[in-house]
């Protein structure tokens, strides 16, 4: 399928409902409120052409942003391209998933998390600590270094209650992360997690909760599943 034909079809796919639920957490135009279940099923035409994947992106048009981080080759994707990305993502959900998701299946993923989590502006911001925690769910762990993780463990217990809005929310995320993919960190991501207890995020007019890592972690434990890694993150 062509840019056209794909930008057509996510036309068609939006709704109103769906349009409405996505401008209570924060998108802006252009959209069309296009499902992220139908968008999947849209990957199969554009996951074959890598620069279809980038002109959908550079669209502006969320839910063409949202499909090409669905659909986008994360191994051949320029470091350039990803900063590019990451000026564009205004709100956490490009942010947050898309962008992160990608950079931390590229070759980039600790080079761009380490920048990025250390940024003035929000979203990039979020996209560094997302980009970490996604990495973490894939990499094996002789590939860790477990000494920075423990670092960012400390800075999230130092600082996580005078951040920005949506940086909380993701340092949050990073807690529960480390504590569910790094066994070797498993116990002081719960000390971490006890320590700074209810993380408070505005999510808008939302049901969105923000879990509590400790609990979290547990119930991770309890299923017997510390340390199984994904296959990907993108999703």
């Amino acid at each position: 399928m062509t840019y056209e034909e794909i930008m057509q079809k996510l036309e068609e796919l939006g709704s109103e409902q769906t349009k409405k639920i996505y401008q209570n957490h924060g998108v802006k135009e252009p959209y069309f409120g296009v499902k992220i279940g139908d968008l999947k099923k849209l990957v199969k035409y554009v996951k074959k052409d890598h620069e279809l994947a980038l002109q959908l992106f550079n669209s502006e048009n969320h839910d063409a942003m949202y499909l090409a981080g669905l659909s986008v080759n994360p191994k051949i994707i320029s470091k350039e391209t990803l900063q590019n990305w990451i000026t564009k993502a205004y709100w956490y959900m490009v942010a947050e998933y898309t962008v992160a998701q990608v950079t931390a299946e590229s070759d980039y993923a600790l080079e761009l998390a380490r920048e990025w989590l250390n940024a003035d502006e929000e979203m990039i911001a979020v996209a560094g600590w997302s980009t970490y925690a996604n990495y973490l769910s894939i990499a094996p762990d002789d590939e860790l270094d477990i000494d920075e993780i423990s670092s960012l463990l400390d800075k999230v217990e130092n600082t996580v209650h005078e951040e920005r809005n949506r940086v909380r929310y993701v340092m949050n995320s990073f807690v529960i992360a480390v504590g569910s993919y790094v066994p070797a960190l498993t116990e002081k991501s719960k000390q971490v997690g006890e320590s700074i207890g209810k993380v408070h995020v505005d999510v808008g007019n939302t049901a969105c909760k923000v879990p509590l890592a400790k609990d979290y972690i547990k119930k991770v434990e309890a299923k017997n599943r510390i340390g199984m890694k994904r296959k990907t993150c993108i999703c």
